[in-house]
C-alpha cells in the first residue's frame, strides 16, 4: 500500500536538544536518544469514514516528533497501518450496502489527501491488515504452539496470563480493564474464555464475511491488535523508540500490542515510550463516528478553508490534552495565519535567531506546540509594531515554521 507524497522539509541550521516524551506506562516524561535513526509506529486509521480532528490532532502530533528527530539530523523509520478490515468497516459496508473491500479503499484515499492537505509527513511503510496477513498467521501459529494462545469454537485467542507483564503499559485494575474492553472491541463476557479479558488473535471464517486462508488456523481474519504487532516487528523490530495513537488506545490495544510481542520474542520491552495523544470533542462529547459529532478535515477543505489553518488549530492545543473543537478555535487560526503571513511577507524584520531556539526548545519539552506558536505570535508583534533592519529575518521564519511545525507560509 502507498502512503502519501512528502512535503519539502527545509533544513535549518544548527539543531535542538534532545526530545523529551510523556510515557504512559511510566506516567512521567522520558528522554529519548534514538541515534541515527528513530523509530516510530503510530496506529493507523479503520477505513470506513473520513479524517475528522481527533485523527488529525493525533497524526499533526506524531507529525511533530519527526520533524523535531529530521531537525535533529536523524533518520526516522516511521510506520503506519491501515485496518482496512474489521468489524466496524464492514458493519458500515453492510448498512450501505457497499462491498468493504471499495469502502477501504476509498476512504483511504481520501485519509492520504488529508493527511497531504495538512502536510504531514508519510511514514517509510503504511501497510493494510490485509496485506499483513501472511505475515500476521505465523505469529497466532507460534503463540498457540507455545501454550500463548487457545482455540474457542473456531477462533483463537491470546491468553493475557502468558505475559507476566501485562498491564504495564496501561496500569489499569482488572475491573476497569474489562470495562474498556467491552467498549472498545473485546468480548470479555463470551463464554468459554480463560480470562474475560483475552483478546482475539484470530476469527474463524463466519457466512458472509470476508476470509482468507490461515493455515493451521483454517480460513478466518486478524484480530486487532496482533495486525499492528505483526506490521511493526517485520519493519521495526523490538525494542523501537515511540509507539503511538490517540489516548483511547492504551487500552486494550496498545496493552495487547506489548504483551504479543513480548511473548513472542521473549524481550522487553516492545516500545522504549508509549506516547498518547488527548481526544477532541464536540458539542461536549468526544468526537467519535459511534456518536456521528464529526467535523472532517475533508468537508472543511470542500468548504473552502485553507488546510494550513486547520492544522494551526490543531497545533493550537497541547497533544496530551482534551480539547473541544469550535468555530471559535477556528476562527483564531485563521486569523493567527493572517498575521504570520503578513509578517513574513515584508522584505525585512526583527532578528529571528532567537524564535528558531524557541520553537526547538518548545517542541523538545513534551511537544509543546502551543508554546511554540506563542513565540511566533510575538516575532509577529514585533515585526507589526517595530518591524526591523534584518533582511533574512522573515525568510529564516518562515523556514522554521515550515521545518518544525509543518506550517507553509
Amino acid at each position: 500500500m502507498h502512503a502519501w507524497p512528502a512535503p519539502e522539509v527545509p533544513v535549518l541550521p544548527g539543531t535542538g536538544r534532545d526530545l523529551r516524551l510523556h510515557d504512559t506506562a511510566t506516567g512521567g516524561l522520558v528522554t529519548l536518544d534514538p541515534g541515527p535513526e528513530a523509530r516510530i509506529y503510530v496506529c493507523g486509521i479503520t477505513p470506513y469514514d473520513a479524517t475528522h480532528m481527533g485523527h488529525a490532532a493525533t497524526y499533526t502530533a506524531f507529525d511533530l516528533v519527526q520533524r523535531v528527530w529530521l531537525d535533529n539530523k536523524r533518520q526516522v523509520h516511521y510506520v503506519q497501518n491501515v485496518t482496512d478490515v474489521d468489524d466496524p468497516l464492514l458493519v458500515r459496508a453492510a448498512e450501505t450496502g457497499e462491498d468493504w473491500a471499495a469502502l477501504a479503499a476509498r476512504e483511504t484515499d481520501l485519509y492520504r489527501d488529508d493527511m497531504t492537505a495538512l502536510r504531514n509527513l508519510p511514514p517509510r511503510e503504511f501497510v493494510g491488515a490485509v496485506e499483513a496477513i501472511p505475515d500476521i498467521v505465523p505469529l497466532v501459529e507460534r503463540l498457540r504452539d507455545a501454550g500463548a494462545a487457545y482455540e474457542l469454537d473456531g477462533d483463537i485467542y491470546f491468553s493475557v496470563e502468558s505475559d507476566p507483564r501485562f498491564g504495564a503499559v496501561s496500569g489499569l485494575d482488572a475491573a476497569t480493564m474489562g470495562e474498556l474492553s467491552a467498549e472498545r472491541g473485546g468480548d470479555p463476557g463470551r463464554p468459554g474464555k480463560k480470562n474475560p479479558l483475552d483478546p482475539l488473535l484470530w476469527s474463524a471464517a463466519r457466512a458472509g464475511e470476508p476470509s482468507w486462508d490461515g493455515g493451521s488456523l483454517g480460513r478466518g481474519r486478524p484480530g486487532w491488535h496482533i495486525e499492528c504487532v505483526a506490521i511493526s516487528l517485520d519493519h521495526l523490530g523490538m525494542t523501537f523508540d515511540v509507539q503511538g495513537g490517540g489516548s483511547d488506545l492504551v487500552f486494550p490495544h496498545h496493552e495487547m500490542g506489548a504483551s504479543h510481542a513480548q511473548v513472542l520474542t521473549g524481550e522487553f520491552p516492545f516500545a522504549l515510550a508509549y506516547v498518547h495523544s488527548g481526544l477532541v470533542a464536540l458539542d461536549g462529547e468526544k468526537m467519535s463516528k459511534s456518536r456521528g459529532n464529526l467535523v472532517f478535515v475533508s468537508q472543511l477543505r470542500r468548504d473552502g478553508v485553507d488546510p494550513v489553518a486547520v492544522r494551526l488549530a490543531l497545533l493550537a492545543h497541547h497533544y496530551r490534552t482534551d480539547w473541544e473543537w469550535s468555530a471559535a478555535v477556528l476562527e483564531r487560526a485563521q486569523e493567527r495565519l493572517a498575521e504570520w503571513r503578513a509578517a513574513v511577507s515584508r522584505p525585512e524584520g526583527p532578528p529571528a535567531e532567537w524564535l528558531v531556539a524557541e520553537i526547538r526548545e518548545a517542541l523538545a519539552d513534551d511537544l509543546d506546540s502551543p508554546a511554540a506558536l506563542a513565540a511566533v505570535d510575538r516575532w509577529a508583534a514585533l515585526q507589526r509594531v517595530e518591524g526591523g533592519t534584518d533582511t533574512g529575518a522573515p525568510g529564516v521564519v518562515s523556514r522554521a515554521v515550515d521545518a518544525l511545525l509543518g506550517v507553509a507560509l
